[in-house]
This record gives structure tokens, sequence and C-alpha cells, in this order.
């Protein structure tokens, strides 16, 4: 102990750091330092060396100077102790800090609550005053530590958001390339039969051409034989031509019938070639389709699947894992359309089919999305719900008698403020509201029926030409 006390915080302090040793090593040269330092030290050396007296070591791990360890630790130990000690001492008075002032919110000794500083305080032991000050202060934590709760869901929220736009992307990717890979083979498809035509062509006038020049072939052997008998006849003598002279010209007075030539006996190419990009891209109407009205998979809740062209929405008891954002409706089996309309007249067809339980039509942009969206917001809709239908809206359903319907046009006229149902194969308008919208509107789709989709029907594509 009075080997402790001779030392001083001096003695035991690095050489490199100058603080009391941490985890000090004895080198061979028998100087001792911190662990760290004296590796930081060797990083910056090309050989290791001592940094008081550089004789190099033999070692590259020294072993630890446990004595000098030893002592260092019990002087910080003694250090600490006596922080403690000063700690709980009035810096004024020098006496016990037991009490707590509660006007000053501050501790206080027995000195100090008879001093004037204090006059007419109230004081609480230190003990009674703690627990109370620990039971506000739990007080004013607990809106802190909901709040903090709300950051964590909300950091979670946002975690399972940048994991679900992940999946979308890789989704989505796929779907474009199966897309473009369905178009590519009808394209390549499309170049081969039209470049099989060609070659079919070509073979049939090549033929024809060769025919002909066959035919021309004969015809000039046969004129060469005449001509060509006719010269050697009049090269023969007098009595020779003359005796042979009415045959001769019997000969040439009958030449070989001339070939007929054939008309369009080159390639078509205005056939192949006229307006090619039109003539392919107006047959790739068969199997391009056009839907008025997709579905926006964001506003979906996680019971509702969206198929991947984003037109037909189904009904399952499994669940997706979908991040619940703002869009989203939270427990109603509704989606909106991906666009929303603020004028003109807009219409689409809903294939129902014998779904027993759908609601279809549209709803304003600020429809709520989370509890039940239907008894607060604004919307318009017709559907069925146990074999009855009705047309509904926030003021309540209007019940009507009708047969099984099939399909269902929606037909939006923004300008006019009306919503009307028909039923297309019938021509028969079901029900029409009329209303004036203050916001922009969204295709509303409502489907409780596990074993039937709802699907929204493609149009049909028509070109029309004109003249620019």
């Amino acid at each position: 102990m009075a080997l402790r006390s001779s030392l001083s915080e001096e003695d035991l302090s690095c050489p490199i750091c100058y603080e009391v040793f941490s985890d000090p090593v004895l080198l061979s040269c028998a100087h001792s330092m911190c662990r760290a330092c004296l590796e930081r030290f060797w990083r910056e050396r090309v050989t290791r060396e001592c940094p008081i007296c550089r004789r190099r070591s033999s070692r590259s791990d020294p072993p630890s100077n446990l004595v000098l360890k030893n002592l260092c630790e019990a002087v910080l130990q003694q250090r600490s102790q006596a922080e403690s000690s000063e700690s709980d001492l009035c810096r004024l008075h020098g006496e016990k800090l037991k009490l707590f002032c509660l006007d000053d919110e501050e501790l206080a000794c027995v000195v100090c609550r008879d001093s004037r500083t204090h006059t007419g305080h109230h004081f609480r032991p230190v003990e009674e005053a703690a627990v109370d000050l620990k039971g506000k202060l739990q007080t004013k934590l607990k809106p802190l530590e909901e709040k903090l709760r709300k950051y964590e869901d909300l950091q979670t929220s946002c975690y399972r958001a940048a994991e679900h736009i992940k999946r979308q992307t890789h989704h989505t990717e796929r779907v474009i390339k199966e897309e473009f890979r369905r178009l590519q083979n009808f394209l390549q498809d499309e170049e081969e039969a039209r470049i099989s035509a060609l070659r079919e062509e070509e073979q049939q006038k090549s033929q024809a051409i060769l025919k002909q020049i066959g035919d021309l072939s004969t015809a000039i052997s046969l004129l060469s034989d005449v001509i060509k008998h006719a010269h050697m006849e009049m090269a023969a003598g007098n009595l020779s031509y003359l005796q042979s002279y009415k045959a001769t010209v019997n000969s040439a007075q009958c030449p070989p019938q001339d070939p007929r030539r054939v008309s369009g006996g080159l390639i078509n190419q205005p056939e192949h070639l006229g307006n090619l990009a039109f003539r392919v891209w107006e047959k790739m109407q068969t199997i391009v389709q056009y839907s008025p009205v997709t579905l926006d998979p964001n506003t979906a809740p996680p019971c509702v699947w969206i198929s991947d062209d984003l037109t037909c929405l189904s009904y399952r008891e499994e669940v997706q894992q979908v991040p619940d954002n703002t869009e989203r409706f939270e427990c109603y089996q509704c989606v909106l359309g991906s666009e929303g309309f603020d004028s003109g007249t807009h219409s689409w067809d809903v294939e129902v089919k014998d779904s027993g339980h759908w609601y279809v039509g549209v709803a304003l942009e600020s429809i709520q999305r989370k509890g039940d969206p239907l008894t607060i917001n604004t919307y318009w809709g017709f559907g069925c719900y146990d074999g009855k239908f009705s047309a509904d809206s926030f003021l309540g359903p209007r019940f009507l008698i009708l047969q099984k319907l099939e399909r269902i046009r929606v037909k939006l006229d923004c300008d006019r403020g009306t919503v009307a149902f028909i039923d297309p194969a019938h021509s028969k308008q079901l029900y029409q509201f009329k209303t004036r919208f203050s916001e922009r509107v969204y295709p509303y789709f409502w489907n409780a029926d596990g074993a039937h989709p709802l699907r929204i029907l493609p149009e049909k594509i028509s070109v029309t030409i004109s003249e620019l």
C-alpha cells in the first residue's frame, strides 16, 4: 500500500499518449507503454523498435506488464472513488447532499436548507425526491415513447416499402419482357411469312420466265435453221437453186409461231412493300388489346389480387405482403383505377358473370382509404350483394329488381355530372346518378366473391385514315 501511495500518476503514464497506462506491455529493453500506442507506433515504422530507446524488439507480440497493469487499475479506481465522494458533498459547505430543493430543483445540504438563499423553500429527502421526480419524468416520457413507437413503426413500414419496390420492379420488368417477347415473336412470324410469300412469287415468276426463255430458244433454233438452209441454197449453182427454190420459199414463208409474252412477269414490289409498317401494325391489332381503364395495384388491400395486365381483380383469403402506403385501402375489397377524370365523357365495361358480391362505379380522389370508405366519403356505385341489385352512394342504397347480368357498363360524364349504369347486352340504362363533382373522380371496383373475379373488358380498336 505504501508503494502505491509513493507512485504518482505521472509515474504510471504512458510515454507516448501521456495517459495512465491502458493494457501496458513490457519490451525486452524494460520500457513499457500502452499496447495500442505501441502498435500504432510500429505501423508507422519499417522495423519494430522501442519508441524510447530505439532498440529493436525481437517479439512482434510483447507480453503484458501485469504488475503495472494492476497498479494502474488501482489508481484509476481510487480516482473514481474520490470523484464520486467529492460529487456527494456540497460545494459551498462541504456537507453531504441529503436534501432536494423542490423550488430550485437542485441538491442541497442541511446548511443550505437553513441559508438565506433557500428561505421559504420546500425540501424533500433525496430518496423521496428521486422517486417523485422519476414518476414525473416517466409521465413526460410517455408521449415521447409513443412518438418513438410511431417513428419505429413508420421506419419498419419504409423498410417494407423499399422491399416491395424491389419486388414490384422485378415483377414489372418480367411482365414487360414477356409482353415484348410476344410482340417480337409476332413480328418475327410476320417477317417470315412475308419473306416466304416473296420467295414463292419469285419461284413462280422465275419458272414462267424460264419457260419463256425455253420457247424463245426453240424458235431461235428453227429460224436459224431456215435461214441457214436458204443461204446454202442461194450459194449453190443456179440450176440447183432453181430446182429447190419453190421448197425454200415455202419454208421461209412459214416461220415458227411467236412466243407469247406474259404481262406482270416481274416481282410485285408494292404488294410486299406498300405501307408495310402500317399493314403489319394493322394486323397486330389482332393480338393487341386496349383497356379503357387499368387498375392501380397500390390501392388494393392485401386480400385483393390484381392480374399482370391490370384489368382483373380477385378476392382471396390468402393475403399478400404489401406495404401500408397512404393510397391503399385498409380493409374493404376496393380498388381504384389508375387514371382519374375531371372532364369529358368516359365509359368502360366490366364482366361480372356469376359473381354475387360486386360493385362498380366512381369515387372521389379523397375517398377514405383507412377504415370504412363507404360511410364517410363520396362514391357512386352499382352492384349486387346476395343476389340483390342496388345503386349505392353515400346517401344509401336504392334496390332494383333485375335479371342476372353478365356485363355492366359504367358511363361517366364529368361535364354534365352524371354516372350511368347500362346493360350493354340489351342497351338498357339501369340507373343514373346526377351530381356535381367537386374534384377528380376515379373508376371504383369492389369484389368480395372469392370464386369469381371482375374483369375490365377491352375495347375494339379501329383505324381511321384521314388526309393531313
